[in-house]
C-alpha cells in the first residue's frame, strides 16, 4: 500500500505570519474518498441490522437488556427515547469492552489492567481474577509523567494527607479555607504571570460554573466549534447568545466579531453588552493548537473579552511549562481569562481560573463552584504545589526541565515516527496529543483490541464524539514513555494486524 505524502495533505497554514516567531503548520488530511464511501456502507450496513434487532426485540425473539417503559407506562411520556439509544444499543454495544476498562495500579508509562470477560455480548462484564501486567499507557493525560507513587510529588501528598487528612469537609467560604489553597492560588498566579488566581476542586466545573458568572443575558459568546463540552455547558448556562465559528479558522471568528458589531442583539440592534470569545490550548480530540497571536489580535481589535482554556497545554506546551501563551512567546496579560485544569500535567485534580484581581475577587463572591463547593483536597492540592515548582525549578533540580524537554522530544519522535510509517496523524507537530485516523467502524474496536492483546493500552474514538467518517486512536504522549515504548507503539500498530489503518 502506498504511503501517505506530504502532497498529500492538506496543511492548514496561518495566513497572518507576521504574528507568529515560528513557523505554524497542521495537518489534516481529508478523508480519501473510496475510505469514506465505505464508511458510510459500514455504518449503513450496521444500522440495518440494528434495526432488525430491534425488531426481533419487539417481538420477543431477542432478549433486550436496555432500560424501557413497562406495557402499562406506554400512554405515558416516554423516559427513554428508543431512536436516541439506537446507536448505544446496536454500535456501541458491540465494541463497548474498549472503554472503562478497571486499572489496578498508577496510570504511569505502563499500568496493570483487571482482565474481564462478557457472556451476553458487551451488556455486563465479569473479573476473571486476572491482571494484565505492564500495559503501556497511551492514553492517560500524564504528560509530565508527575502520575507516580514515588518520588517528591507523592511523598510532600503523603506529608499533607498525615497533616491536614484528606477531606476538608466544608467550603472555603465557611470552614474550609486552608492555608494550602492560598499557598497553591498564589504559586499559580506566579507561574502563569498573572496578578491573581483562584483554585477548583473539579476541572469540569471550572468551566461550567464560572461561564456564567462571567456572561449573561445581553451577551454574546464566540465559541470555537471543536470545544471541550465543559465550556458548551458553560455557555448555555450564562443565558447568553452563543455563536460559533469554524475550528481555528479566524475568517469565520472575524466574520462574527464584525457582525456582532455592525448589527449589535437581534430585534433591538443595541450593542452587546460583552463579547467572550472561547478556544482551548490544545484540542484533545484533533492535537490541534489555537492560532493565539491571531485571536488576541482579533480581539484587541474588536474590543471583546478572551477565555482561554488551557487544560492540555498547560504544563505540556512552551520551553517552561507556561501552555500556549508561553509557547507563543505572548503577554499573559492580553488573555482576560486564564483557565486550565491540573489533572493533565501536575497528575492532580481540579482547576484554575487566573487574571487581574478584579476578576478573582469578582469570582469569589459570584462564583457557584467557589461558593458551594467543597475546598480541594489538602494532599491534592499538595501535589499540585510540589509538581508546579518541579516545573518551575523551584525545587533546586533541573527535573522539571529535563521532563519539558523529554516530552517535547517525544512528541515529535512519535508524531514523525508514524507519518513516515504512513499513517495518517491529525494535529500540530507539537501538541502530545496525537489522533491516529481509523476511519471505518469496524477498525475503532478491532484496533482496541488488538493493541491490548499486544500490551498496548489506547483510546479509541469515534461517533458521535467525532465525525462519523473520521474515527480514530487517541495516543496521548507523556514525558515518562521511554524510546524503546514509542518503537513498540509504532512498530505494533505497523503490523495492523486486522484493521489496516493506513490509507494512500
Amino acid at each position: 500500500m502506498q504511503r501517505s505524502t506530504q502532497n498529500h495533505r492538506n496543511n492548514h497554514v496561518v495566513h497572518n505570519a507576521s504574528l507568529y516567531n515560528k513557523p505554524f503548520v497542521e495537518q489534516f488530511e481529508e478523508t480519501p474518498l473510496l475510505v469514506a464511501v465505505l464508511t458510510y456502507v459500514g455504518y449503513g450496513i450496521l444500522t440495518i441490522f440494528g434495526y432488525l434487532r430491534d425488531f426481533l426485540r419487539n417481538r420477543g425473539v431477542e432478549k433486550c437488556h436496555v432500560a424501557r417503559e413497562r406495557d402499562e407506562q406506554k400512554d405515558f411520556v416516554p423516559l427513554y427515547q428508543d431512536f436516541e439509544n439506537f446507536y448505544t444499543r446496536n454500535l456501541y454495544m458491540r465494541i463497548r469492552d474498549n472503554w472503562n476498562r478497571p486499572i489496578c495500579s498508577v496510570p504511569g508509562a505502563k499500568m496493570d489492567l483487571v482482565e474481564r470477560a462478557s457472556k451476553d455480548y458487551n451488556w455486563t462484564f465479569e473479573h476473571t481474577g486476572k491482571v494484565v501486567k505492564d500495559v503501556i499507557n497511551m492514553g492517560s493525560y500524564n504528560y509530565l509523567g508527575f502520575a507516580e507513587n514515588t518520588g517528591m510529588c507523592a511523598d510532600s501528598a503523603t506529608g499533607s494527607t498525615h497533616k491536614y487528612g484528606v477531606g476538608v469537609g466544608s467550603t472555603r467560604y465557611e470552614m474550609g479555607n486552608l492555608d494550602i489553597h492560598e499557598e497553591l492560588e498564589q504559586l499559580v498566579a506566579r507561574f502563569l504571570g498573572v496578578e491573581s488566581s483562584m483554585a477548583f476542586g473539579m476541572g469540569f466545573a471550572t468551566n461550567s460554573m464560572n461561564i456564567p458568572a462571567l456572561a449573561g443575558k445581553g451577551c454574546l459568546i464566540l465559541s470555537d466549534e471543536l470545544n471541550h463540552a465543559s465550556l458548551v455547558l458553560g455557555a448555555r448556562l450564562s443565558g447568553a447568545t452563543i455563536r460559533v465559528f469554524k475550528h481555528n479558522n479566524m475568517v469565520s471568528l472575524e466574520k462574527l466579531l464584525r457582525d456582532a458589531i455592525v448589527h449589535g442583539q437581534p430585534r433591538t440592534h443595541r450593542p452587546w453588552k460583552k463579547i467572550l470569545i472561547l478556544v482551548e490550548g490544545i484540542y484533545s480530540m484533533e492535537g490541534s493548537i489555537v492560532r493565539l497571536p491571531e485571536v488576541i489580535a482579533l480581539k484587541k481589535h474588536y474590543k471583546a473579552y478572551l477565555y482561554l482554556d488551557e487544560a492540555h497545554s498547560i504544563g505540556a506546551l512552551g520551553p517552561r511549562g507556561g501552555g500556549v501563551v508561553d509557547y507563543f512567546g505572548l503577554d499573559p496579560k492580553d488573555v482576560d481569562i486564564m483557565m486550565g485544569t491540573f489533572t493533565k500535567s501536575f497528575g492532580a485534580a481540579g482547576g484554575y481560573i487566573g487574571g487581574k484581581r478584579e476578576l478573582i475577587d469578582y469570582l469569589r463572591s459570584h462564583s457557584h463552584s467557589s461558593i458551594y463547593a467543597t475546598a480541594m483536597s489538602p494532599p491534592v492540592s499538595q501535589q499540585i504545589i510540589t509538581s508546579m515548582k518541579i516545573i518551575m525549578g523551584e525545587d533546586d533540580t533541573t527535573l522539571g526541565a529535563e521532563r519539558l524537554k523529554q516530552l517535547s522530544e517525544n512528541t515529535t519522535y512519535f508524531r514523525r515516527k508514524l507519518r513516515e510509517m504512513g499513517f495518517i496523524i491529525y494535529g500540530n507537530d507539537d501538541s502530545p496529543v496525537v489522533p491516529m485516523m481509523l476511519y471505518m467502524p469496524a477498525k475503532i474496536g478491532a484496533f482496541g483490541r488488538e493493541m491490548l492483546k499486544r500490551n498496548i493500552g489506547t483510546v479509541v474514538v469515534g461517533f458521535p464524539a467525532t465525525p462519523i467518517i473520521e474515527s480514530r486512536a487517541r495516543f496521548c504522549v507523556s514525558a515518562a514513555h521511554t524510546r524503546d515504548m514509542l518503537d513498540t507503539v509504532s512498530h505494533l500498530s505497523e503490523t495492523r494486524t486486522h484493521t489496516c489503518t493506513r490509507h494512500a
